[in-house]
């Protein structure tokens, strides 16, 4: 059998916040200003990080979650999407071992495990000396399939913390140090509910992404770096399930996306148009018409911090709403769902939305959904799963519904998570879904085709209705 040997680094840190997100920007940005072809990947599900990511490599950052998809669905898209690739980094979420389950199953480093990747730990080392040594043996001896192969030593104090600490790990350990980032306020980026600020909504994107690059081509030792990378193990070869592609687009599907609503993978999108969909997208900040379509999907975002701009655009929240109260096809997750509602209220604000859902929205303090959801479809889904009724997703959201009819319909009892009222999500009218909950496009739910299908379906009808 073939083997892939494809270059891989995974990015992990012994906790979150340690800067790991910081560090695997500067190295995407540092090896693709070298000119090589690096290929970025994120753990778990998420939209902000791998928007970063995409940014600084100068390519489409992928994301590879065990909750959602298949171990071989996992290499088959690793293989598929390096395979053009110089160099693959996959940056970890939280700390290596940490995950959901007890036997470390879905945690960062089975995902390094299973993609046979080296491994380089990013270490917070403010006010550590002499401890980070029993620390790396720690996380060394934990699991010995696990190959760590350097750590990259993160917000130091000074030269003096650093010669200390690379002359405390040369002596008690075997790890080699690839690098040593001093602590900087100009390599933070500023932080929200989720994380990062969104580099779509980031007006000083390209300059932070360019400080990051910097300070890592500076301090971070990228031909070891390089090394280390190419010493990974072959991964046995994935066969590549193709999907039939439409050779003609026959439906056209809006996609509202801008600094308000930025949040989508781009292999749903991929699968969109796979599917025979032309996607054109639309600016609802800006833009007064509805241009004509035979379908919209709305991704998440912010609309909170836009709240007032998406108000004042009358003319657009008019038409939207016309549509779909005749009949147009949409589809809107977590920030689309808000902006569908009737208003959204937020430090002290309320500023009016679609109001195709009759019911408000107000921001809390704390998350009100988190984490991943299982869901199962009602007899009310629109575009509903013939083979599985049980969706694997995710869901993080600060905000909640208020006035909600009592008779609502929805398409999806919760099973696991909140959705939009603890025990229901994806709210439907006519021929409208939204939903809290944010659906991954992959073996087990692909919802894409569902959709556009559905498009297809509505498209067909108008045009056969009779006068």
């Amino acid at each position: 059998m073939s083997v892939t040997t494809m270059s891989r680094l995974f990015i992990s840190a012994s906790r979150k916040s340690s800067g790991k997100t910081s560090i695997s920007i500067g190295l995407c940005a540092a090896l693709h200003a070298r000119g090589h072809k690096v290929q970025p990947y994120k753990k778990g599900p998420d939209y902000i990080d791998p928007h970063w990511l995409a940014e600084a490599a100068g390519r489409n950052c992928y994301n590879l979650d065990f909750y959602t998809m298949q171990h071989e669905e996992i290499l088959a898209a690793y293989s598929r999407y390096s395979s053009d690739a110089d160099i693959s980094l996959i940056e970890g979420n939280m700390g290596l071992y940490d995950g959901l389950d007890l036997d470390g199953s879905n945690s960062n480093a089975a995902l390094a495990r299973l993609l046979k990747a080296p491994v380089a730990l990013v270490l917070d080392a403010r006010g550590m000396t002499r401890g980070i040594a029993p620390l790396i043996l720690g996380y060394k001896a934990f699991d010995t399939n696990i190959d760590i192969k350097g750590v990259i030593l993160n917000k130091l104090g000074g030269y003096r913390h650093e010669d200390k600490l690379r002359n405390i790990i040369e002596h008690y350990t075997d790890v080699k140090v690839l690098g040593a980032v001093h602590n900087s306020a100009e390599l933070d980026i500023e932080e929200r509910h989720l994380g990062l600020v969104p580099s779509n909504e980031d007006n000083a994107c390209l300059d932070k992404i360019s400080q990051l690059m910097t300070a890592v081509e500076n301090q971070v030792d990228l031909d070891a770096v390089l090394d280390i990378a190419s010493q990974a193990k072959a991964l046995p070869a994935i066969p590549v399930e193709v999907t039939p592609h439409v050779s003609a687009a026959d439906v056209r599907i809006g996609i509202i996306k801008n600094s308000a609503f930025g949040f989508y993978y781009p292999d749903d999108l991929d699968a969109i148009r796979d599917a025979g969909a032309d996607l054109v997208t639309i600016d609802n900040l800006t833009a007064t018409d509805l241009p004509e379509l035979d379908g919209l999907f709305i991704g998440g975002g912010f609309p909170e911090t836009h709240m007032e701009k998406l108000d004042n655009n009358t003319a657009f929240r008019e038409q939207l709403k016309q549509a779909i109260e005749a009949g147009l096809p949409v589809y809107a997750e977590c920030g689309g769902l808000m902006y569908l509602a009737r208003s959204i209220s937020w430090k002290d604000t309320k500023c009016d939305m679609v109001g195709a859902i009759p019911a408000d929205i107000t921001m809390e303090k704390r998350p009100q959904g988190r984490g991943y959801v299982q869901l199962e479809e009602t007899d009310d889904s629109l575009w509903p799963d013939a083979e599985n009724k049980i969706i694997a997703a995710h869901e993080f959201h600060y905000s909640r519904f208020i006035n909600l009819d009592k008779n609502a319909k929805f398409a999806f009892r919760v099973l696991r998570g909140t959705g939009i009222d603890g025990q229901h999500d994806g709210y439907v009218h006519k021929n409208m879904q939204a939903n809290y909950t944010h659906l991954r496009n992959t073996n087990s739910n692909q919802w894409a085709k569902r959709f556009v299908d559905f498009v297809r379906q509505c498209k067909h009808q108008a045009n056969t209705k009779t006068p």
